[in-house]
Formats: structure tokens, C-alpha cells, sequence
């Protein structure tokens, strides 16, 4: 490889056809402005008509070439005449980011969880990668070194209590990442995972939840001194898309700011770590 530079990753974008699922806000927003100033054509499935034109506005004024549809990618009907759009436009898709992913409210017990919410959980969570990457692969098979990039979790890797379900299909996306890429390998079409820590977008707005006199404790909290921003998401995704990735699939990019390698230690004031409780002045019996 000669060329390491963000210069070398925009060449490797450019004129590529890249489609991300919601891509109207937060990380998909992110990674479709991203794919854009590189030189893709970018083509967003955004199911809110409201992001859907504000990031169409985005990229008509960044002059990239897109299409930006308003549709729900939990909807097979929706997803076919996506990819019946890329096929007529273009003839072939280079880039697939299955982006879209949500917790849906559903944080309690599981014992108190429905079947309802089983299903909607299942549906934008993990089936809409199934539906999307199905559909595409025809495109993808005429694309040039294509790559598909599915938006986990870091709670993929580790527990996360009352939200049980959801942990449940951010970790078949593992699954089938590592083994959809063994299947497309010869066929030279990488597959790859992202998995963000808590991030701030629109859906979770951790700063905002947290009272202002507790703010300075983020930086003890996460080694890398704070939460995530989409545009951490859209650097990596950019990466997974481009040449410089060329010999990495069915791997997964832990996007966390070292909290998964923190495991239970974490900093104390005086910058030393520890894996005990922290106990203050403050601390008293219940």
C-alpha cells in the first residue's frame, strides 16, 4: 500500500455509489455528509420526511450527487423499491452502511417485556439488516471491491441489565457479520461491524441527562475523557469503505473510547484507577 493518507481515502471513495440506512440523523447523518466531501454518490433511506429533506438539503448544498428517499427499512416493500432506484440510477451499489438500530423505549425487566416488543425490536434492530443486505446483493456483486458495514453496539460485547432483548440482536449482528463475510470473501466483498459506545445524537442525548454538577465525572468515566460523536462513527465507517481497509473483514471495530478494555476499573479524582467502590465525604447510609 502507497497511499495512507485521508487524501488516498477520498480517491477510494470517489464516484462510489454508497447507500446508508437512516441516514437522516446521528451516526447515519454523519457517515452519509462523510461519504459525501469524499467523493461518493450517496443514496439515504431515512423513514422521517423532515430528516429526509434536511439531509437532501445537506448534500444538494455540498453539491454531491444523491438520492434521498423517504422510507422504512423494516418495510420489505420499502427496501425493494430502494434498491430498484439504485439499479435504475446507477446499476450497482459499492457501499452498504446498515445503520439503523433503536432500543424502541423497551428498558425494564425482561420478564416484563411483550411479544410486541420482542417483534418491533427483532424488526429495526437486526431484520432490517437482513432485509437490506438481501436485497442488495445483486448490486453489490457489480460493484467495485464493495463493502457492507453494519452499526452495532458496544453493548454487543458486554451485559446490559433491563435492556436484555435488544443486547439479543446487537449480538446476532456479530454473528452475522463474521459469517456473511466467509460467504462474500470470494467474491471480494468485505463485511465489517461498527460498535459505538454511547454517542450523542438526536436518540440519546447523554449530556443533556446528566445534571451539570455531575458533568465533570464523564472525564473519570470514559478513558478516552468523553462520549462519542457521530462524526467518531463516520471516521471509522469511512476507513471500512475504503481501500485502506482492503485486507480486514468479518471483524468489528469496538467504537468506545477504551470503555470495553476499562472493564470494571475506572478513575479516581486523583487520576489514579481503581476497580473498587468509590466512596466521597459525601457517602452515607441509606
Amino acid at each position: 500500500m502507497t497511499e495512507t493518507s485521508l487524501e488516498g481515502m477520498a480517491d477510494s471513495l470517489l464516484g462510489k455509489i454508497a447507500l446508508i440506512s437512516g441516514g437522516g440523523a446521528g451516526i447515519g447523518r454523519a457517515i452519509a455528509l462523510a461519504y459525501g466531501r469524499c467523493g461518493a454518490i450517496v443514496v439515504v433511506a431515512e423513514k422521517d420526511a423532515g430528516r429526509a429533506d434536511n439531509i437532501r438539503a445537506e448534500l444538494d448544498a455540498a453539491k454531491v450527487t444523491n438520492i434521498v428517499a423517504c422510507a422504512d427499512v423494516t418495510d420489505a416493500d420499502a427496501v425493494d423499491s430502494l434498491i430498484a432506484k439504485i439499479k435504475d440510477g446507477f446499476g450497482r451499489l459499492d457501499i452498504l452502511v446498515n445503520n439503523v438500530g433503536d432500543f424502541l423505549g423497551v428498558h425494564k425487566p425482561f420478564a416484563e417485556t411483550t411479544r410486541a416488543e420482542w417483534s418491533a425490536l427483532y424488526g429495526v434492530n437486526l431484520e432490517h439488516i437482513f432485509l437490506m443486505t438481501h436485497a442488495a446483493l445483486p448490486l453489490l456483486r457489480k460493484g467495485e471491491n464493495a463493502s457492507i458495514i453494519n452499526v452495532s453496539t458496544i453493548e454487543a460485547f458486554r451485559g446490559i441489565p433491563n435492556f436484555s432483548v435488544y443486547s439479543a440482536f446487537k449480538t446476532g449482528i456479530t454473528g452475522f457479520t463474521k459469517s456473511l463475510a466467509l460467504e462474500l470473501a470470494p467474491e471480494n466483498i468485505r463485511v465489517n461491524a461498527i460498535a459505538p459506545e454511547t454517542t450523542e445524537t438526536e436518540q440519546i442525548q447523554i449530556l443533556k441527562w446528566i445534571p451539570e454538577e455531575h458533568q465533570h465525572m464523564v472525564k473519570r468515566w470514559m478513558p478516552l475523557g468523553r462520549y462519542g460523536q457521530p462524526d467518531d462513527a463516520a471516521g471509522a465507517a469511512l476507513f471500512l469503505a475504503s481501500s485502506l481497509s482492503s485486507w480486514i473483514t468479518g471483524t468489528t471495530i469496538n467504537l468506545d473510547g477504551g470503555a470495553l478494555a476499562a472493564g470494571g476499573w475506572r478513575q479516581t479524582a486523583d487520576g489514579t484507577w481503581t476497580n473498587r467502590p468509590v466512596i466521597t465525604a459525601h457517602a452515607h447510609k441509606a
